[in-house]
């Protein structure tokens, strides 16, 4: 007749494990042993489902992967501003009453080059990693493209189809960012105002975050967007963080040079 340890030894054998040795061990000390090591294998294969889960986001969220805070130069009192509100906004999110408080979004503004989509990119890179946030990276000019494609009735691409599942997305994704908004543009048309209004209202209702990228100053902005969609901006806590610093970008006059030698968290409401 088989004895407890035999039984258990069979079972090990059965899972892949090595039966434990030490015929003094008690029936209890076995249980214990395994338990640990059942326990071991539960954490890891959390450990796995987690990072498969942050990969897949970050596959969807269409972010540049150089988007990092350590791939960041702090240097101007603007960027180093902007890092010090960033940091403020991810760390607010341990907060579970907070997150669940209302609806919240950034505005950066400033000039070409002055590092605005780099760092809103971080700071979704960084929500990602740690809390699982959910993101969609989109320039609002590439979506009007597509939304007006959406109307021709006789494309054959599955245009219309396409930009509902983008649009579900936008409703639905846990922080938006848009970039390029109104770039080139003094006035939206009155329906791509209404449209995007809608947008972030919905957003507004079901506690959804945005950062909006603009190359506008806040006077500016509210006049492109129309009263109607930047009144529904008014309705987040809002959180307006300007650039105006140097540009980061390499004038074309460096490159060839270059080329020539190698081959507590507050928000400042919009008014």
């Amino acid at each position: 007749m088989e004895s407890i340890k035999d039984k258990i030894d069979q079972l090990a054998r059965i899972l892949g494990k090595q039966p434990v040795k030490d015929p003094n061990l008690d029936y209890k000390s076995l249980r214990a042993v395994y338990e640990q090591q059942a326990n071991n294998d539960v954490r890891q294969l959390q450990q796995q489902a987690k990072k498969q889960r942050i990969d897949n986001i970050h596959g969807r969220s269409d972010l540049n992967p150089k988007w990092t805070f350590s791939n960041l130069v702090e240097d101007s009192e603007d960027v180093i501003e902007a890092v010090s509100i960033a940091q403020s906004f991810i760390a607010a999110h341990d907060d579970p009453d907070w997150r669940q408080s209302g609806s919240h979004m950034m505005i950066f503004y400033g000039d070409y080059g002055r590092g605005k989509s780099h760092i809103a990119g971080a700071i979704a890179h960084e929500l990602i990693d740690q809390y699982e946030i959910s993101v969609l990276y989109r320039q609002l000019s590439s979506l009007l493209e597509l939304r007006m494609s959406s109307f021709d009735f006789n494309a054959q691409d599955n245009v219309g189809e396409k930009f509902r599942e983008i649009n579900s997305e936008l409703l639905n994704v846990d922080l938006l960012i848009l970039d390029e908004v109104c770039v080139n543009e003094s006035v939206l048309k009155k329906n791509t105002q209404s449209w995007l209004g809608n947008l972030l209202r919905q957003r507004l209702v079901n506690h959804k975050n945005c950062i909006l990228i603009t190359n506008h100053n806040l006077e500016g902005l509210e006049q492109a967007l129309g009263p109607y969609c930047f009144e529904s901006i008014k309705e987040y806590d809002t959180y307006r963080v300007k650039f105006s610093g140097p540009s980061r970008r390499k004038q074309l006059s460096q490159l060839e040079e270059s080329a020539s030698y190698t081959s507590t968290y507050q928000p400042n409401q919009v008014r």
